[in-house]
């Protein structure tokens, strides 16, 4: 079983909001909380997380009120996006580090021996002899924050468990799955997910655990996942919203 990388329009349908000759479409997500946010994202995708009870009216005086907010967040995220899809690896280049966006910083360096990369000050800091070097050692240092940041939540999320066998934990990029069940009681989590925030993390994990108990997407398995994590759905919403 998997948790698939999902498409948007099957899950909500936008809302519209018009200013002046301007037109924005957004998400909207009903939570239990107090409070309304508004959220731009890097993929330029607009979310308003409102209480449950919000009337229409409530919503579209808050989105009035933000109008020039919207703009100007989307004005300055369209010129942090790159003219293609294709990133490039140079100090001022943006990338998702746990949910969020961060800047990278490359340092010139002499010796194949001080290359790296570090997580400082906000920033991600990249020192390479040369820049062809960029990219894969960029790669590298994801690839060992997942391999770390994974086995630690996995081990927090396996004591929502009483399994007696422990499902072998592993990495494997794929391209239209979060993570994947395997029968032979092993879970594999796709390595792109150290993009997303700590909760995303834990929600893969845990839709996965759960199907050591029901292999299917039966009513069963999804009553025993929304025991072991109350809000999957809030959550999956923002991790496809995010993502795609």
């Amino acid at each position: 079983m998997s948790v698939h990388l999902p498409k948007l329009e099957a899950l909500t349908e936008p809302y519209l909001l018009l200013y002046g000759e301007f037109e924005y479409k957004y998400y909207l997500i009903r939570q239990e909380r107090k409070t309304v946010r508004l959220a731009v994202y890097p993929n330029l995708k607009i979310v308003l997380y409102c209480p449950l009870g919000y009337t229409h009216e409530q919503i579209q005086r808050f989105m009035l009120r933000k109008a020039r907010w919207l703009k100007q967040q989307l004005v300055e995220l369209t010129k942090l996006r790159p003219s293609n899809s294709a990133k490039k690896y140079v100090s001022g280049e943006s990338f998702l580090y746990l949910g969020r966006q961060y800047k990278l910083v490359v340092e010139p360096v002499a010796k194949l021996n001080e290359e790296g990369v570090k997580f400082e000050y906000g920033r991600i800091i990249l020192s390479s002899t040369e820049s062809e070097r960029n990219e894969s050692l960029l790669e590298n240092w994801y690839l060992d924050r997942a391999q770390q940041v994974f086995k630690q939540r996995y081990q927090l999320m396996l004591k929502k468990f009483d399994y007696e066998v422990v499902p072998e934990l592993a990495l494997r990029k794929m391209d239209k799955r979060w993570g994947s069940f395997l029968k032979q009681h092993k879970i594999l989590l796709n390595p792109e997910l150290i993009k997303a925030c700590k909760e995303c993390i834990d929600y893969v994990i845990i839709h996965e655990l759960c199907h050591m108990k029901y292999p299917s997407h039966s009513s069963d398995y999804y009553r025993f996942l929304t025991m072991k994590c109350p809000n999957w759905k809030q959550i999956k919403i923002q991790l496809e919203l995010r993502f795609t």
